[in-house]
């Protein structure tokens, strides 16, 4: 028997791991039950531990066997990464740079990279995925992406940070309302309206942020909606059901029946950040990153 390890134990592994059934998972695996029990006690044995605890009734994954899980899961979606750069490479390109951003960074600052990217280093293939703060920083964590433009204020260890651009709030009202750019005095006169805002699970820090914009205006705003999306913000406020607070660069790109009111008597203003993994495995993020600096 080879003490070898080899993808094919960590396959078998990830199957009942998922399915926590040996029937069900060899059955997916088009292998014989008894020929999956011999991989896995194999893979233990090849590592020294006791993956799962078996009984008559269920299969249930040990301590060692969650952390096996999380890291064969990361190895296999750095191994997909890896088939994608290759074929990239093949086509002539230099490999794929993954981006995740929020929405208001699809205005100004993703097509300013990209058009950078496109003089400096032509054969960088890109992937555009708009993703929650939370999200892009999970999945920085786990190589799953290589940059996102976020907004927040506090990151973990081991996550990188460049402010790109710094700008104002905006309220967002229906185009009918009754205030506008050069009749609004202050958002205290707001406080019996209904508000509809970035969701908290957006990013705490910048919902933090917003809160903070109410409480210097003496209230507590009542919100009706929460949501992760400019878009559904802005056709819920189009729709007549509350008022927005978003960034400026947000009243851009944008063809709806609503209209901005800048605030810019405030203090609080929001950063869009570019982060990346410091351990980072792809390369090509060195290369992006003094564009980065650029913008």
């Amino acid at each position: 028997m080879s003490n070898e390890l080899e993808l094919r134990h960590l396959r078998y592994f990830r199957r009942v791991a998922k399915e926590l059934h040996f029937g069900k998972a060899a059955e997916q695996l088009y292998v014989t039950q008894p020929a999956l029990s011999r991989q896995i006690k194999q893979l233990e044995e090849i590592l020294g531990v006791s993956l799962f605890l078996r009984t008559k009734r269920s299969v249930q994954l040990t301590k060692a066997g969650e952390y096996l899980l999380a890291e064969s899961n990361q190895l296999f979606e750095h191994l997909e990464f890896v088939k994608d750069n290759l074929r990239h490479i093949q086509n002539g390109d230099q490999g794929e740079l993954r981006i995740g951003f929020v929405g208001s960074a699809m205005q100004s600052v993703i097509p300013e990279l990209l058009k950078h990217i496109n003089i400096e280093s032509p054969g960088i293939h890109t992937v555009l995925t708009e993703l929650p703060n939370q999200q892009q920083i999970d999945m920085l964590k786990t190589d799953q992406l290589d940059i996102g433009f976020i907004r927040t204020l506090r990151l973990p260890s081991g996550i990188e940070k460049l402010d790109v651009m710094e700008e104002n709030f905006c309220l967002v009202v229906p185009e009918q309302y009754p205030l506008d750019q050069h009749s609004f005095s202050s958002v205290s006169d707001l406080k019996n309206e209904s508000f509809i805002l970035f969701s908290s699970q957006y990013s705490h820090g910048y919902f933090d942020k917003i809160m903070s914009i109410f409480e210097d205006a003496g209230f507590s705003p009542q919100v009706a909606h929460e949501s992760v999306h400019a878009s559904s913000i802005f056709r819920l406020v189009e729709h007549g059901l509350g008022i927005g607070i978003v960034p400026s660069s947000l009243k851009q790109g944008f063809n709806l029946n609503i209209k901005f009111i800048e605030l810019t008597q405030i203090p609080q203003r929001t950063t869009l950040s570019s982060v990346w993994k410091t351990n980072h495995r792809n390369p090509l993020v060195d290369r992006v990153i003094p564009l980065l600096k650029a913008l």
